[in-house]
Order: structure tokens, then sequence, then C-alpha cells
């Protein structure tokens, strides 16, 4: 099983969110109504956390404070733990409700008619809860009181206040509420396809895929417990969304830093390695803080929020500078997945960042929002990274088939030359020299015949003579060692080659071309060289037809000495070309295929490479590449 494909995971996450971003740009409609939002509502901060609501509403008019839903929130007195909210209640219809954006503190209770009308306890209530509360027609004009008590944070509502048909404000309750739970959620699904395709990889592979796994699992988990509507599900189980949160926390931060170790190395001296090291550390240490914390029954809370909030806030601005500084460096030298990765991360680097100084310049009070979708796009550039490095890990894949079977091919016809390199040495020794007597026997007795039977002698000894050459070639094959090594002109060799060919080409119809550079030279065997390219260029003479021209080219190019033979006869195709050099494979009617062998194993014995090029119709070119002294 492979990994999905980028584009095929990016989809499927773009298209689960859009479930969420719809509703929800929904819900912002509706919220932009004037005609349902309060202008104002009065807050009075309580002396007494076991005051009643017959006490609040008894209280002197010079005690409230009027408030705006574009005033900050009021900061909570030294001292105090509690407050009191009134709200005036517009005139309304039946089957109305009230609609609190975000209300802070552990304990709140709700009052209408000095009848208790809402009520939620909820120790870890850091992110603010959301209020719904039905109303009546005979509700409307009435006093709404809103008791909170404890927390964190300062007390009093965050946002604004609406007043409007129910359904409709429970559509945005639900709606606004659950879209960070969907989009959570969809990072945990993505999360675990992609951990059960990892599972197949190897392991090479699977540590790429896995990394990805934590980061984007945690990821989820971090903006599922974030979720302000989570208290509302959970009730007295809201420390267990802040251990998910807290432990998603210190898994994502180590797993990060080491995805983009292993993609773009360790940095400069190791920075990223050092800084991920630390963050390892670090993450180790507020676990078992957190695990004494839980033990001593929460006695080091005040000191555990520290430590993994202010303090590991501080750490996630550095790492965010950091890794988006490296991106930016990676990505300047043109490397394509540094640049997918910075622009998915500086999204979200930028939006983490400028929350996370908002939220400290604001006393902790600002609610972080916009690093979500910065995420989900940072998300995509991980997988599309990851997909990438998949498909290039394939095509070397593929590449080195390929060199794997060119190697064995070269192997084995290596080892079939080797084969016959042995039979033709041992046979042309054992047939050599009858022949060479039969020969003899034949001359005398055609001396003796009379005309017809010395016609037929002579055609027998010119059989004979042909069959020595052929011996010879396969000595030639099989022992193509260089007896006499000196150095060789080449544009002289050449010459000469061309001179004694030329005759030949010129009854075909043809010429021979010449276009040497001077003082090109090898080291070889001049007999050796000559008849290596008399061979090529007699195949290319006879290949030729009507206005046939063959251009013989040498020039220096580094190391190397090029020498091209092209000629512009019927050419070859493809399978044709692959079975050059093969033994007893020619094209033409009556040849033996070991022109061409000797020819690759004398320029083989002279360290060079030859190289066909050829189209059926077109011509063909012949490249030899020898070393130059």
């Amino acid at each position: 099983m492979k990994l999905p494909k980028p584009k095929i995971a990016a989809t499927l996450l773009l298209f689960l969110l859009l479930s969420a971003i719809v509703p929800y740009g929904a819900a912002i409609v509706s919220a932009g109504s004037s005609d349902s939002t309060l202008p104002s509502w009065e807050i009075r901060f309580g002396s007494t956390e076991a005051e009643t609501v017959e006490e609040a509403v008894a209280a002197s008019e010079d005690e409230w404070i009027r408030v705006t839903p574009h005033d900050n929130k009021s900061e909570t007195p030294r001292g105090t733990s509690s407050a009191w909210l009134r709200i005036s209640l517009p005139q309304i219809s039946d089957k109305s409700a009230l609609f609190i954006d975000k209300v802070y503190g552990n304990n709140v209770k709700a009052y209408l008619n000095n009848a208790l009308v809402y009520e939620s306890e909820n120790k870890y209530n850091f992110n603010g809860i959301k209020i719904l509360i039905p109303l009546s027609k005979g509700d409307g004009g009435q006093e709404l009181y809103i008791w909170t008590q404890g927390g964190s944070k300062d007390l009093g509502i965050e946002g604004e206040i609406r007043v409007d048909r129910y359904n409709e404000l429970l559509s945005i309750y639900v709606k606004q509420g659950l879209m960070d739970l969907i989009i959570g959620t969809t990072l945990i699904f993505i999360a675990i396809v992609l951990l059960i395709c990892s599972l197949f990889l190897k392991k090479g592979f699977f540590t790429g895929g896995f990394l990805l796994v934590l980061i984007t699992l945690s990821l989820g988990v971090v903006v599922v417990t974030y979720s302000s509507f989570l208290p509302s599900i959970l009730g007295d189980y809201g420390n267990v969304a802040l251990v998910f949160f807290d432990l998603a926390l210190y898994t994502l931060l180590p797993s990060f830093t080491l995805y983009f170790e292993r993609i773009f190395g360790p940095g400069k001296k190791q920075i990223v390695t050092r800084f991920r090291k630390f963050q390892m550390v670090y993450s180790i240490f507020c676990l078992s803080l957190m695990i004494i914390n839980i033990l001593l029954s929460y006695q080091l809370e005040d000191f555990y929020r520290f430590m993994t909030s202010s303090v590991l806030g501080v750490i996630m601005i550095v790492q965010f500078v950091l890794l988006v500084s490296l991106a930016f460096i990676h990505a300047y030298r043109r490397n394509t997945d540094a640049i997918v990765f910075t622009t998915g991360f500086s999204v979200f680097a930028l939006m983490s960042i400028s929350e996370l100084i908002k939220y400290y310049v604001s006393g902790e009070s600002y609610q972080l929002f916009w690093w979500k979708w910065g995420m989900v796009g940072f998300v995509i550039s991980l997988i599309v990274i990851l997909g990438r490095r998949f498909t290039r890990n394939h095509e070397q894949l593929v590449e080195y088939s390929r060199k794997l079977e060119k190697f064995n091919n070269d192997l084995q016809r290596s080892e079939k030359m080797e084969i016959i390199s042995e039979l033709a040495a041992s046979v042309a020794h054992e047939v050599r020299n009858p022949l060479q007597v039969t020969r003899g026997f034949l001359q005398i007795l055609g001396e003796r015949s009379d005309h017809k039977e010395r016609e037929y002698m002579q055609m027998a000894i010119a059989e004979l003579d042909r069959a020595t050459v052929i011996i010879s070639d396969f000595l030639t094959f099989a022992k193509p060692g260089l007896e006499t090594i000196e150095r060789l002109d080449v544009s002289e060799e050449l010459r000469h080659v061309s001179g004694i060919l030329s005759p030949l080409a010129n009854l075909q119809g043809g010429v021979i071309e010449l276009n040497l550079q001077s003082g090109l030279c090898v080291i070889g065997s001049s007999a050796k060289f000559k008849q290596a390219f008399i061979n090529i260029i007699k195949n290319s003479i006879e290949a030729l037809q009507d206005n046939g021209l063959i251009r013989v080219s040498a020039w220096k190019s580094g190391a190397h000495i090029m020498i091209s033979v092209r000629d512009n006869g019927e050419g070859m195709n493809g399978s044709e070309l692959a079975r050059l050099g093969e033994p007893y494979y020619s094209n033409k009617t009556k040849g033996t295929g070991l022109g061409l062998m000797v020819t690759f194993r004398i320029i083989e014995a002279m360290e060079g490479t030859t190289e066909f090029q050829s189209e059926k119709g077109e011509g063909t070119e012949i490249i030899v590449k020898l070393p130059k002294v």
C-alpha cells in the first residue's frame, strides 16, 4: 500500500474542512445583525462570594459599571474572585433566547426574576464559556443577573450579547462551538489514514511518514481540546481535555523540529539538532511536572501553568522564528521542498507569532483564533512535501532498476563474449593449419587440371581464403591485445584508412569527407586502429544509397579524443541498434557480425567507448571516445 498522493490528501482535507468553514461563515453573517446585538450591559464586582441575587438586585446603582461590546474587558480588582453582570432584556417574542460569546469564571449562574435559569461549574474554563438561555415573551423588559466566580483570568464578558430567535441563536451556538471540533477531528482522521498507510512502508520511508502522523495528530488534538465548546460536553472531566492538550503540545514541538531536520538537515553548527534536543528535554520536564502536579492534587498548578504557558510560549516563538528563517534560506537556494514548506509554515508562523504576542500583551486575555487556519494550510504543505519525497524516491527506484537491468545485460553480454572468445581461440588454432594445407593441395591440383576444373579450384581457394579471414577475425576478437603500442596521430591514421576505402565508396556512388583537427594523439596499435575504423567505415559504405556521403570527424574534448563516422545510408531502428555487436548478427546477407565484434574489442582494449545513433532512413552515426595523450 502506498501513501495517498499529496493532491488527493490535500483535496480530502479541504473537502472535510469546508463543512466547518461554510457553517462558520453563516454564523458570522447571522452574528453581524445589529438588531440582535445588545448595545451595553453592566458589571459589579462582588464583595463576597456568598452574595445572593437579592443582594445584587438591591445594590446601589453607583456600584455598577456600564460596559459596551467595544470596551476592553474590565480588569478584576485585586483580591476579588466574583462578579455580577446585569443585562437589560429588550422586548421579545416567544421562542427567543439570549446568547453570550464568552463568560469567564469557573462557576457561572444566571437569574431571571430572582429564579435560577442557568448554571455551569467547570474548574478548567480557561477559554471562556458560551451561554445560551431560552426566553419567553414575558421576559422582555426584565433584567438578567449573571454571577461568575473563580478562574485564572479577569471576570466578565468578552464579545457580544445577542437576543434573537432561539433557533437562529442555537444554530450559531452549535456551529461556532463545533468548528474547532470539526477541524481537529479532520486532522485526527487524516493522521490515522497516514498511520495505516505508513505501516506498510519500509523503515527508511516509515520514519518520515510517522513524523507527519505525529505532527498531524498532535495538531488535531490541540485544536479539539482548545475548543471552548468542549467544557459543555465533558462537564466535570475538563481536566482530561487539558491533559491531552498538554501531551499533544509536548509531542508536537520536538516532532515538528525533527521533521524539519530530516528534510533540510541539522543546519549550520547543528543549530536545528541542538534546539530539537533542548525541546525534547523540556517536553520531558513538563511531562514530569504535569504528573507530579496531578499526584499532588494540583497544588503546583500556578507554577505548572507558568512553565507550560508563559515559558513554553516563548520557546514556540523562538522555534517559529528559527525555522522560518532557515526555510527562507533554503527557499532562496531554489529548493522546491523549501519553497512549499516556507509558504505554508510562514503563514502559520506569522499568524501564531502575532497572536501569541497579542495574547501576552493583553495579559493572556486574548483568545487565539487565526492560528488554526494557518495550521491547516501548513499541514497541507507538509503532506505535499512528503508526497514529493515519495515521488522522488519512486523515480530514483525506477532509475536504479533501469541501471541494474542495463548492468545485468552488460554482464550477460560480457560473459557471453568471454565464452565465445575462448571457443573462437580454440577453434581458430585447430582449424587454421588444416585450411592452409588444404589450400596448398588445391593450388597444386589446379595447375594440373583443365580449364573447367581450374575454375572450380579457384572458387574453392577463394572460399578457403574467406574462411581464413573469418578465423583471423575470431583470433583478433578472442585476443584483442595490442601487440605493438605506440603514439598514433589520429588524423594521419584516418587519412590512411580513407585512402584505402575511398575507391570502394566511389563504386557505391558515395564519397568520404574528412573533417579532422590536427594534433590529436592516442596510444595504441596502428594496425588494430586501422582495422577497427576500416570495419566501421566499410559498414557505412555498404549502407549507402544514391548520393551517399560519409563524414569522418575528429576533435578534442577535454581529456578525450572524439571520432565520429556519420553516413546518410538506410539507418537502423531501435531493435537493430540493440543487437549490434552480438555474435552472428548482421544486416548484410553474407555478414557474420564478427567485424563489429572485433571493432568493439579493439576500442575496448584502447580504453575507449563506442556510441551509436541511428534512425531508419536517415543514416547512422558512430562516435568513438578514446583517451588523449
